[in-house]
């Protein structure tokens, strides 16, 4: 990678300004991004990525780019709708090879889960403006991927990782929490980051878990726990009262109809959804 030009005079180089409306921060500092991925790398106890696939969304100017390519992955592909960055990335795949794929479009309509031989992991500084319904998309098809290295808002991160009984509890939490291991590798703050934004960011690992959920019934989590966190001031008696057998459901997975949506444990959801099938 010595043949680049440092991040500085890339961005320089190409004028480039982060765009709100792409909800871009870009993170310039080799020493976080390469962090970022040796410590993913640290937590999953492997040495590089050889043999295996990486995504990564909205690389930018190419920081975290340059840091997976360290790790050696068989191939690292890139979804990126800003063609100034689009034209960095050609930059670094001149210097590359193939070994960098590059699609211009847009990542909420890129298919993660095409066929593929090798190994899939996603590491990705992800656009803050579309980070939860790109995270709940690879979610419904976790057992699909390796893993995800993720980096969120702060706040979005703690709703991922809430327990329930928690104000920021919610569908997401519940969804997250039935598919993946999730462990927490880094805070960053605002200052690490190109605007600074107002919050900090938070570095999250996704594992698959062992156990696979049909697709079905994590169709039924989606719509229970979306029914009851639409109301979630309510009983579930009154939030879930359109479910056909409520009571009897409930009882058979041992939540109780006073309970509210914040206090049914992921489990519960689970054991509630597969009543539904």
């Amino acid at each position: 990678m010595k043949e680049l030009p440092s991040l500085k005079e890339t961005v320089e180089a190409y004028g480039l300004l982060a765009k709100k409306s792409l909800g871009q921060n870009f993170l310039l500092d080799s020493n976080i991004t390469d962090k970022i991925v040796r410590t993913s790398l640290a937590a999953q106890k492997k040495n590089d990525f050889s043999d295996e696939d990486v995504y990564e969304v909205g690389p930018g100017p190419g920081g975290l780019t340059r840091a997976i390519l360290k790790a050696n992955p068989q191939h690292l592909t890139v979804i990126e709708m800003d063609e100034r960055c689009i034209q960095i990335m050609h930059d670094i795949q001149a210097v590359v090879g193939n070994k960098l794929h590059i699609i211009e479009g847009d990542a909420l309509k890129f298919d993660f889960c095409a066929p593929e031989n090798a190994p899939k992991n996603i590491i990705s500084n992800l656009p803050y403006n579309i980070s939860v319904p790109l995270l709940i998309g690879w979610l419904k098809n976790m057992p699909q991927f390796s893993s995800l290295t993720l980096m969120f808002q702060k706040e979005v991160a703690e709703r991922i990782m809430a327990e329930p009984n928690n104000k920021n509890y919610g569908r997401i939490s519940v969804l997250a929490q039935l598919v993946s291991k999730i462990k927490p590798l880094m805070n960053l703050n605002p200052n690490c980051f190109v605007p600074a934004p107002k919050i900090w960011s938070t570095v999250l690992l996704f594992q698959p878990l062992e156990r696979v959920i049909a697709p079905e019934v994590l169709m039924q989590v989606e719509k229970i726990s979306e029914l009851a966190f639409g109301q979630r001031r309510k009983m579930i008696r009154q939030s879930l009262k359109s479910l056909p057998n409520l009571e009897a459901k409930c009882l058979a997975a041992g939540i109780d109809l006073t309970m509210r949506a914040e206090n049914i444990t992921p489990e519960q959801y689970l054991l509630l959804a597969q009543q539904m099938i």
